[in-house]
């Protein structure tokens, strides 16, 4: 991310250039052709054009003094016995010329600070005169898996299961952009965790599992033992209530605790650590958009529901991302998506987006927020996954 806003150094183009090969010509014609050996882009400024002559010129050249247009090679003809030059179509002054300031003036603002700077971005700034940028670093990240009941490989056996959130969190991280570490197991230690937090270098933690209250979730006593600042303690929202949030230490790193079943742990990457490494990386947070959904749609009680969602054209069976009401897009409606309990990924990974449910649930027809995954997901296997 630019850290300052990018402003022209120069006027772009930074002098009168020809933008094709041709003949630049002056007055009106027919043309007395000059003799040189035209006009190459790299050189100096060439001598004025007086009114009624032309002369060979390449794209990228500087327009001579009194110049009024270039005429592509392929518009025009050259009689080379009389040394004259005819346009076989109409020339309008300043045709096939790109004036000096036409992209930009010196001092414009190009982009503003917090801007994603992408190859596009280095080629604009090394065309307004730029050598280097001053720009965010990416946001580092810790990432570290609790719980004695994960394996790694194989199938679950004797208790045991697969730990789906550690191949899944860096990948998601950074696809937001940060620069995501090995995930490190830690199982069910408490100082192996102390140590960790302690120790880290990370702008961020993530932790996975450990943020209730049962006999091995030792989150909170570590975070109280270090003097960790908790910033969010719960949220009301299902699935994903346990999440929390708190600053290690005075200009330490933060830290989001994720809830240990996995859509429960989406919840909180969604909702607290993409907004927070936004804001490390000066990004500005993505514009809140909503759309209609296209069915009833359970609610609980008192908290706030995510439901994994995806969006569908009006007629059509395609879906598209991020369309909807007032996004300009194709899609004027969501679908809910079944397997949306906390513990399952069945239907998150088929979802371009989870909708935000209010508590009671809404009727088929309401708008709903929604809060878009870091991809589209318009997979062919989603049909069996509707409600």
């Amino acid at each position: 991310m630019l850290a300052e806003p990018l402003a022209a150094l120069t006027d772009l183009p930074s002098f009168d250039t020809s933008a094709m090969d041709g003949w630049a010509v002056a007055g009106p014609g027919p043309w007395s052709i000059r003799e040189s050996a035209g006009i190459l882009a790299g050189h100096a400024a060439p001598s004025p054009l007086p009114d009624g002559e032309a002369v060979r010129i390449a794209t990228g050249a500087r327009i001579p003094a009194d110049a009024t247009a270039v005429i592509r090679s392929e518009h025009a003809h050259a009689d080379e016995g009389k040394a004259q030059l005819y346009a076989q179509r109409q020339v309008s002054p300043g045709q096939d010329i790109r004036p000096r300031g036409q992209e930009c003036r010196s001092g414009e603002q190009l982009l503003p600070a917090g801007a994603l700077v992408t190859p596009a971005v280095l080629g604009l700034a090394a065309a307004a005169g730029y050598d280097q940028l001053l720009t965010r670093p990416r946001p580092r990240v810790d990432v570290l898996v609790l719980g004695d009941e994960l394996l790694t490989a194989g199938l679950p056996h004797d208790g045991l299961i697969r730990d789906a959130l550690g191949p899944m969190i860096g990948p998601w991280l950074r696809a937001l952009g940060a620069e995501v570490s090995a995930p490190r197991r830690l199982g069910d230690d408490a100082e192996a965790l102390r140590q960790a937090l302690l120790t880290s270098e990370a702008d961020l933690v993530i932790t996975t599992g450990g943020t209730a209250a049962g006999p091995v979730d030792h989150v909170h006593p570590v975070l109280a033992g270090i003097g960790a600042e908790l910033l969010v303690d719960g949220v009301a929202v299902r699935p994903g209530h346990p999440m929390l949030l708190a600053r290690l230490s005075a200009g330490g790193p933060y830290l989001v605790g994720l809830p240990g079943n996995p859509l429960a742990a989406v919840s909180g990457l969604l909702t607290l650590a993409e907004p927070l490494l936004s804001g490390l990386a000066g990004r500005a947070s993505e514009e809140l958009y909503r759309v209609a959904v296209r069915e009833d749609v359970h609610g609980h009680p008192h908290d706030t529901r995510l439901v994994p969602v995806v969006h569908r054209a009006a007629g059509a069976r395609e879906f598209s991302h991020r369309g909807g009401a007032g996004t300009g897009g194709g899609a004027d409606h969501v679908v809910p998506l079944h397997y949306n309990g906390p513990a399952m990924l069945r239907g998150i990974a088929a979802a371009d987006g989870l909708a935000v449910v209010e508590p009671g649930g809404v009727r088929s027809g309401t708008e709903v927020e929604i809060l878009d995954l870091p991809w589209a997901s318009a997979t062919p296997w989603t049909e069996g996954c509707f409600t």
